[in-house]
C-alpha cells in the first residue's frame, strides 16, 4: 500500500479539487459517492487488499481529517458503497401495489440495488475475493450489511421491526450473498443471469418459509391445544410477508 507516501492530496486526475470540497461543504451522499467510486476504482486496479485508506482519500480528493471522521476503517468504506446503492433504491418511494406479492416487490428492490452497484462491479469483484483475508473487516461490515438488508425489506413494504424481523433480514442477506456471486460474473446486457438467480433464490426462500410456517403451526397446536384461535399468527406472519 502507499498510504504513507508523502505526496500532494490531488494525486488522481479524476479526483475533484479539494478546495472545492472543504469540510462541511458537501452533503454526506456526495461524499459517499466520491469515496465509493474512488475505492472501487482502486480496488479494481490494484486489488482490495492493496488499497489503503489514505490512498482512497487521495483518490477521492478528501483531506485525511475529513476522511477519518466519516470513514475511520475499511468497513466504513465498504459501507459507503452499500449506502450509495441503498440510497438509489430508496429514492424511488413508489407506493406498494395491492396486487404485488412480497416476493415480486423484493425482486424489484434487489434488482434495482444491483443496477446501482453495476458501476462498482470490477472493484466489488476484488473485494469479494480479498475480504476472506480480512475477517475483522468482514465482521465489522456485517453490521452495515444487516442494516442495509433491513431497509431493502422496508422498501419492499415489509417492516423489519415486526416479530421475526431478524430472521427476515438474515434470510434476505443470504439471498443477496448467493446472487452476488452471479452478479459479479454476469456479462449479459440486461443482467438476465442475475435476474434468473434472484428469482430462483427468492422462490427457494418462499418454500422454506412455507415449511417453517407449517411446522410452527403444528408445534403451536401440539404444545398448546387450548390456545385461543389465532395465537400462532405472530409466528407465521413474518415468513408470509417475506416470501409473498
Amino acid at each position: 500500500m502507499d498510504d504513507t507516501a508523502d505526496t500532494p492530496w490531488k494525486t488522481d486526475p479524476d479526483a475533484p479539487d479539494t478546495a472545492e470540497h472543504a469540510a462541511g461543504g458537501e452533503g454526506a451522499d456526495d461524499l459517499d459517492q466520491r469515496v465509493a467510486a474512488a475505492a472501487m476504482r482502486l480496488a479494481a486496479g490494484r486489488g482490495w487488499r492493496n488499497t489503503g485508506l489514505l490512498a482512497i482519500a487521495r483518490a477521492a480528493g478528501v483531506p485525511p481529517g475529513d476522511f477519518y471522521r466519516r470513514f475511520p476503517s475499511r468497513s466504513d468504506v465498504l459501507a459507503a458503497v452499500s449506502r450509495v446503492a441503498d440510497t438509489a433504491v430508496l429514492a424511488d418511494d413508489a407506493p406498494v401495489g395491492p396486487d404485488e406479492s412480497a416476493r415480486d416487490r423484493l425482486f424489484d428492490v434487489v434488482m434495482r440495488r444491483y443496477d446501482a452497484l453495476l458501476p462498482y462491479r470490477d472493484g466489488l469483484r476484488s473485494v469479494v475475493r480479498d475480504l476472506r483475508r480480512e475477517p475483522l473487516t468482514a465482521l465489522a461490515f456485517s453490521r452495515h450489511f444487516g442494516r442495509s438488508m433491513a431497509w431493502m425489506l422496508r422498501a419492499a413494504g415489509v417492516e423489519a421491526e415486526r416479530t421475526g424481523g431478524a430472521l427476515l433480514v438474515a434470510g434476505l442477506g443470504a439471498v443477496q450473498a448467493r446472487v452476488m456471486r452471479v452478479f459479479l460474473e454476469d456479462d449479459s446486457a440486461d443482467l438476465s443471469r442475475t435476474m434468473a438467480a434472484l428469482d430462483s433464490e427468492l422462490r427457494r426462500a418462499e418454500r422454506w418459509a412455507g415449511a417453517l410456517r407449517r411446522r410452527s403451526g403444528r408445534a403451536s397446536t401440539t404444545e398448546s391445544p387450548t390456545a385461543p384461535q389465532g395465537a400462532a399468527e405472530p409466528a407465521r406472519e413474518p415468513g408470509s410477508a417475506s416470501t409473498g
